[in-house]
């Protein structure tokens, strides 16, 4: 700086003394001339002692509500003698324009002044003595979008300059930090971004990455549809920008052929929820022949089609050879096979193969329909029968059940009437009297006989009739024993003859 004045002053001088000076002689030319090359060859001296450059990203993505960080890295010739003569270092950031003292620069960011325009918070995090001048702006909007210039000034006035960064001439402006605001992240990258054709119980690796402009909320990446023995490994990228790496290691069966595999990277941030983008990558797996099986239609009939399924990887160059159990040459080839059934039962298999391999179904047995149709009436009887004879035998015990419950309670009601059965009674009116004693009156006529358990007493007793009428008395037999009971209409006619002889 101070070489820079001394150049100045010196030109002043010599253009004063030149015009000053009525005569102008060839020798006085020639020695402004030379002071001209000298002024120009120290001024040149002075670019080369305080030349600077800087290392930045020219374009860095944030994402809405979140923060960003600008890597930065700087260097300055003399760089230590410059820091023993300083008092402070400090980092300023303008937006739009790179001039500091103009009226239209904007300074969003001045760390000695602790200034900040424009944002909520903005920190440098790099150290200046180890020539860092990273930076994070929070909480970015969408207006924050556009150009920023990084200035550093080492004080008092031992160096100030605004760096230009990507470039290696410092006068060109023109190329500065641009910050590109979005309000939905960018989707993850795959690497390989197009998965080519893997073989079959071969080692896949796939890796995912997605920014990570904001160092403290870095973005979650997860898997989807990937196998169940796949492990996973994630990693943080520093450099050259902070990305974040998912890696997921995995060997190939042919179940995997054609799955989506999916990577998601999910953005936390400040004014929105979390925000996640997703992509996608088609698993292609060569195979042998798999599940190689033979289906029949139709299942009734004469004329059948034999049809030969397989999975395979290529399927499109896919053969099918067609054999019977038995026979060594092949009977067709092709996909499909016609046939017609036959009395005797004959078994036929296929065989699918491609350039990896080749495998054989099961054998297909092809049976006479009548012999089906007999067969399934012998399972259908058997299943009738069996079901009737469950049905009968549940009947069969459900009514001996019932009938052994009915004789148990009728058994019962005997047991408790057998009390009061043993002692009965027969009443007649006046004209025929048995009573205790053994005396008889006569009448002929019989006017009603009665059972009455209610009222058995032992004796008997007489009563009058109110209008002095016939006088009826009753007598009371009292059976001992419930074998003495007169059970029939005979031996109730004998009772009464032998009453009447009496």
């Amino acid at each position: 700086m101070k070489c820079t004045v001394l150049v100045f002053w010196t030109l002043l001088w010599l253009l004063y003394s030149s015009m000053s000076s009525p005569l102008r002689t060839p020798m006085a030319g020639n020695q402004f001339t030379s002071f001209i090359f000298i002024s120009f060859v120290l001024g040149q001296t002075h670019s080369a002692d305080d030349t600077y450059s800087s290392v930045m990203p020219r374009t860095v993505t944030a994402l809405a509500g979140s923060c960003v960080q600008i890597p930065c890295t700087f260097n300055i010739s003399n760089f230590e003698d410059k820091c023993k003569r300083a008092e402070s270092n400090n980092g300023i950031w303008l937006k739009n324009q790179s001039q500091y003292a103009s009226k239209y620069s904007f300074v969003a960011f001045n760390c000695s002044e602790d200034f900040i325009r424009g944002f909520s918070d903005i920190k440098i995090t790099g150290d200046f003595n180890k020539r860092n001048c990273s930076t994070v702006f929070y909480n970015i909007m969408m207006n924050h979008s556009g150009h920023y210039y990084f200035r550093m000034e080492i004080d008092p006035n031992v160096f100030r300059t605004t760096f230009n960064p990507n470039t290696a001439d410092s006068s060109d402006s023109s190329k500065t930090v641009k910050i590109i605001v979005i309000d939905s992240p960018q989707p993850p990258e795959f690497n390989p971004s197009e998965l080519p054709y893997v073989m079959e119980e071969s080692t896949v690796n796939l890796s995912c990455s997605a920014e990570a402009p904001c160092p403290t909320q870095r973005p979650t990446i997860s898997w989807s549809n990937i196998p169940e023995s796949a492990r996973i490994t994630k990693q943080l990228q520093e450099k050259p920008d902070k990305t974040v790496f998912s890696y997921v290691t995995f060997k190939a069966s042919y179940t995997d052929h054609k799955k989506n595999i999916t990577c998601t990277a999910t953005y936390p941030r400040n004014t929105h929820d979390a925000f996640s983008a997703e992509t996608t990558l088609i698993l292609r797996v060569l195979f042998p022949p798999k599940e190689t099986h033979i289906f029949i239609t139709p299942s009734v009939g004469t004329n059948v089609t034999l049809t030969c399924k397989s999975k395979a990887s290529p399927s499109n160059n896919l053969n099918y050879t067609w054999y019977k159990r038995g026979q060594e040459m092949p009977i067709s080839w092709g996909k499909k096979i016609n046939l017609s059934r036959t009395h005797s039962q004959e078994s036929y298999f296929c065989i699918a193969q491609n350039k990896h391999g080749k495998q054989a179904s099961k054998d297909f047995q092809l049976k006479d329909d009548r012999q089906s149709e007999f067969s399934h009436l012998v399972i259908y009887g058997c299943t009738g029968g069996l079901l009737a004879f469950v049905l009968l035998s549940a009947g069969f015990f459900y009514r001996m059940r019932t009938k052994a419950s009915r004789q148990g309670h009728v058994t019962g009601k005997d047991q408790a009437e057998g009390k009061n059965i043993d002692m009965m009674a027969i009443y007649v009116n006046n004209d025929i009297v048995i009573s205790k004693n053994g005396e008889k009156k006569g009448t002929d006529d019989l006017h009603y006989s009665e059972i009455d358990f209610s009222k058995l007493q032992t004796g008997h007793k007489t009563r009058e009739h109110p209008n002095n009428g016939p006088v009826t008395e009753y007598a009371v037999v009292q059976m001992i024993e419930r074998k003495r009971q007169i059970n029939s209409d005979q031996q109730m006619d004998q009772l009464y003859a032998e009453v009447q002889k009496k």
